[in-house]
């Protein structure tokens, strides 16, 4: 999707939520050209090569096609995974700024931060999988019980599009994919560039003189879809003055 005119903006979805997913934000950035695609294998975008589905060469492919395509963005906003993507992506791109919603930067602790990710794979690499699972979640007692979990509350259309992508196994293949390949270990140990690892957001920003952290009470994960007006205006004040952190993350 390419809307606007202005300044380029790209925003990135997380893992199973597609450009869909910034429907809100999008109108709510006047003034910029918002740039929004489908991260691969997810939303409405093939997959390529299954074996480019982590952080990394996402952000390589990524890359070649803002390039090719001239859209060149001079700020990027990624939420949840996506967040983490927009920070790998700078290390190809000059960038002016990286905002994130909700950035997932942390790890799995424990022995979850092992099995999680050999779980992954062993579902990704398993034939038919992704067809069992959107054929078994892909009902809307099952989406919506999906997102509760995730704090966020969202109108019909929000559940209905969730639900559209839960039932499109490609779309399940590609999350798993990515799930699998999902590693920010060497993305945070570059942390001095850009961050730190933190459990929280706050930790982050209070930790890196570069960093500025918003807080907007009462919205879950899914901030962003529940409430754009207002992250919409978090985002654009920080723009228009990104004082006094003027960093990356926010």
């Amino acid at each position: 999707m390419d809307h606007g005119s202005g300044p380029k903006l790209l925003l990135l979805h997380g893992a199973g939520a597609s450009g869909h997913s910034f429907r809100h934000l999008i109108p709510a950035l006047p003034g910029y050209r918002v740039i929004v695609p489908d991260l691969p294998g997810q939303g409405f975008t093939r997959a390529g090569s299954r074996s480019r589905f982590g952080i990394e060469p996402m952000a390589e492919d990524l890359a070649q096609l803002l390039a090719q395509k001239d859209w060149l963005p001079e700020v990027v906003i990624g939420h949840s995974a996506g967040a983490a993507l927009a920070l790998q992506l700078s290390t190809l791109i000059p960038l002016r700024a990286v905002i994130g919603i909700n950035a997932a930067l942390g790890q799995f602790d424990g022995a979850a931060g092992f099995l999680f990710p050999l779980m992954a794979r062993a579902l990704a690499a398993t034939p038919f999988v992704a067809s069992l699972i959107s054929r078994t979640l892909g009902r809307e007692a099952k989406v919506e019980g999906l997102l509760a979990n995730t704090g966020s509350t969202l109108e019909p259309e929000g559940m209905a599009q969730y639900l559209a992508l839960v039932q499109r196994a490609a779309h399940v293949d590609g999350t798993l994919g990515m799930m699998a390949q999902w590693r920010i270990d060497r993305l945070m140990a570059r942390a001095p560039q850009f961050t730190v690892p933190p459990a929280v957001s706050r930790k982050a920003a209070a930790l890196l003189p570069r960093a500025d952290y918003r807080e907007l009470a009462g919205l879950g994960h899914l901030a962003h879809e529940e409430d754009a007006t207002t992250v919409a205006g978090a985002i654009i004040a920080w723009l228009a003055d990104p004082a006094p952190g003027q960093g990356q993350i926010s």
